[in-house]
């Protein structure tokens, strides 16, 4: 059956003198780094107007200039109001951008005279899957002419869709104008599966439709995308080699009838445009991309058989976040990572946040078939983020592999936990084996992390509640020192910022207040892996590197592997982080250096270009005022006299340690990875290196340095 839609587009009036009185006024921009004279309560506004999009939200896009109201801030749980001082109504239109959720009373503009709402409007999403786009809305005030006023902009809402957007408040002679330009109805194509991929084009920006896929009259496939109508900016693929040689009917719910994108959907066995897959301009060499799509959160980090798996948050059908789905990828050794497709999609109870993976070597599930151990998946059932899951709340859901990760099934009986309260979301499951149990850590809301506890992952207990981090948890134990009779539990969240303390299994006790954990700019929902070998021994993470990789068909990245030990400092107990040695699998060739005096104005790596580098150095002050290297055009300096650190406006501090600074640094196209004092110090900083600048520089001033030595290794690609 045919759904009519209406595509509506605002004719911009700009400032022009109208007939009831001037030029435009100016009531809000939002484009200052705070909110000035307007009055904030809640968490829903954060610190100040949202650049665009904020961490977790689907593309923010219609606002004008550089920033706007976005009560997104830590997802929709946070609530406030944001109020104008007072002003004069001087024109017969206030008009405004609006975007978010449609939710009356609850996410809304409104304007208020006395004290009393004369005026109001909400957002315009209430779909599921729907988009973040603000458009204009005018109010009609020619009637409270010269009346003194306020707009409040409320967020009381929870829950889906639960906030607002709001930007570019003006009073105007003239009402933005709608024009209805199109009329789409919902399109649909029966096909069998012959190959494994449908291909389909892509156009940042363009408008995003809704797509599923059905096979045996059940959707199994719902999402959105920016169709591309006319020349796209590059292809994305929908994984249907399961379903070859069934009939199959792909569904847009809105195109025009004869839409030259949907028209140019294709089966391939192939991406469409892959000749230079791995080989693009900012394609990074050795941190984890994704083909296509943007990627996010590192998810399900476990070991098995010879093989690191890694998932990750990722949406394969566009370049902004959105479609949660686990991507999956495996490696041999950290570095060289082959894509095995997405691994677990959208259904019914929402889309898929994050979470983690265990083997289940006991079977306690039930869920093994063959020789083979399962692997269990467990993560978030984000529901209302995709139409088929239109509200449903936010549960935890598990899926599991019987034959190492390269088929997935999810639990029949999910949820496993249902809702508990606001975006109770990011799993993260380990076996402990003092009390024989599955523990569970599940971040519920505002900074709290509960316990739980389970004999089969499916019938979970709750136990304890600890209030500490944002979202990601993370549950591990270290040896201090590498003294196994003397180990500690560490928890964190997102951030990676961390606690130090014992934990029985139910619960934890915190033996230290909230320590930082690194010094960069792009950090961020960070995991380690499950079920690595005793024989191995070490606690490997992975990050999300926060880098946007305008112009490319991929986007984000994963920082580089790095191994945590817990070791005794002047300062307590702290957290180490150094890169796994498995990056000297892709070391080429090799410049050494030894005890070598450094003067102002020396550059003993004026011979050397290149963009993929491994540096380790160990350095001697000496009356040095400051020194460090300058990376392809990005100092990395250390100051003798502040004991300090810096790399891009971020500083830690770094005694010397023995009479020496060391610093290994990891250069990649879009990331320069800084460990200082053999991790004591992790500062990841991201941003795009520039192609025309190469160059090493090894600088000091203010006096001279002692190289007492210093190893660069070009690096190869670890892309084959």
């Amino acid at each position: 059956m045919s759904k009519w839609m209406l595509c509506i587009i605002a004719v911009l009036s700009g400032c022009s003198t109208g007939v009831a009185g001037g030029k435009d006024i100016l009531v809000a921009d939002f484009e200052g780094k705070g909110y000035g004279d307007w009055k904030v309560t809640g968490e829903a506004f954060g610190p100040g107007p949202a650049r665009g999009t904020l961490s977790g939200q689907m593309e923010v896009s219609g606002y004008q200039g550089k920033a706007l109201v976005n009560t997104y801030f830590e997802g929709d749980e946070t609530t406030g109001t944001l109020t104008s001082p007072t002003f004069e109504i001087q024109r017969k239109y206030i008009n405004f951008l609006i975007g978010g959720g449609m939710h009356p009373g609850g996410a809304c503009i409104n304007l208020l005279i006395d004290g009393k709402i004369v005026r109001t409007a909400t957002g315009p999403n209430d779909q599921p899957g729907g988009t973040e786009r603000l458009d204009w809305r005018s109010w009609d005030v020619a009637d409270l002419a010269g009346k003194t006023a306020k707009i409040q902009i409320v967020d009381k809402q929870k829950g889906g869709w639960g906030h607002i957007n709001i930007d570019q408040i003006v009073q105007s002679s003239e009402k933005k104008k709608l024009v209805v330009v199109v009329e789409e109805q919902e399109t649909s194509r029966q096909f069998v599966v012959r190959k494994r991929y449908l291909n389909l084009p892509v156009k940042n920006g363009a408008r995003k439709r809704i797509f599923r896929l059905i096979v045996d009259g059940k959707v199994v496939r719902d999402f959105d995308i920016a169709l591309a109508e006319d020349e796209p900016d590059f292809w994305v693929v929908l994984d249907v080699g399961e379903f070859k040689g069934k009939e199959v009917t792909l569904k847009a719910d809105s195109l025009a009838a004869d839409s030259k994108g949907f028209k140019s959907i294709v089966q391939a066995d192939s991406i469409k445009d892959s000749k230079d897959l791995y080989r693009e301009k900012l394609r990074p060499q050795f941190h984890f991309t994704s083909q296509r799509g943007w990627n996010n959160d590192s998810n399900g980090l476990v070991f098995y058989k010879g093989e690191w798996h890694l998932f990750y948050q990722h949406n394969p059908y566009g370049w902004p976040w959105g479609n949660m789905t686990w991507g999956h990828a495996v490696s041999k050794d950290l570095v060289h990572w082959e894509e095995l497709g997405d691994a677990i999609h959208p259904d019914k109870l929402g889309t898929i946040f994050s979470g983690s993976a265990a083997v289940d070597e006991g079977n306690t599930a039930g869920f093994q078939t063959g020789d083979e151990k399962v692997i269990v998946c467990f993560y978030t059932s984000a529901g209302g983020r995709n139409p088929e899951s239109r509200g449903q709340p936010f549960t935890q859901s598990i899926a599991y592999s019987n034959d190492r990760g390269r088929t997935w099934t999810t639990y029949k009986n999910n949820p496993v936990i249902g809702h508990i309260r606001g975006g109770n979301r990011d799993p993260k499951v380990i076996w402990h084996e003092p009390t024989k149990q599955w523990v569970m850590v599940l971040y519920i809301e505002q900074g709290v992390m509960a316990f739980f506890t389970s004999q089969d992952l499916k019938k979970w207990e709750r136990h304890s509640e600890i209030k500490c981090y944002h979202e990601c948890p993370e549950l591990f134990e270290l040896a201090v020192d590498g003294d196994k009779n003397n180990k500690k539990w560490i928890l964190y969240g997102g951030s990676g910022d961390y606690l130090v303390g014992q934990f029985d299994g139910k619960e934890f006790k915190k033996e230290t207040e909230s320590i930082r954990f690194q010094r960069g700019n792009c950090f961020y929902a960070s995991q380690t892996f499950n079920n690595v070998p005793k024989e191995d021994g070490r606690r490997i993470q992975i990050a999300w590197g926060r880098v946007a990789m305008t112009g490319m068909p991929f986007n984000q990245q994963m920082l580089f592997p790095v191994e945590l030990t817990l070791r005794t400092t002047d300062e307590g107990i702290r957290m180490f982080a150094e890169p796994v040695r498995e990056i000297e699998s892709i070391h080429g060739k090799k410049r050494a250096f030894k005890a070598k005096t450094i003067k102002p104005g020396e550059n003993l790596l004026s011979g050397i270009k290149g963009d993929l580098f491994h540096i380790l150095a160990e350095f001697s002050p000496g009356d040095a005022g400051e020194f460090g290297f300058v990376i392809r055009g990005t100092p990395v300096v250390y100051r003798v006299e502040k004991k300090q650190l810096s790399c891009k406006g971020k500083t830690a501090d770094l005694k010397v340690s023995h009479g020496k600074i060391r610093l290994e640094i990891l250069i990649d196209r879009t990331t320069i990875e800084i460990f200082g004092n053999d991790g004591r110090v992790y500062m990841p900083i991201g941003g795009i290196l520039p192609d025309d600048n190469r160059t090493l520089d090894l600088f000091t001033k203010d006096g001279n340095i002692t190289i007492d030595s210093l190893e660069i290794y070009e690096l190869r690609s670890a892309w084959k």
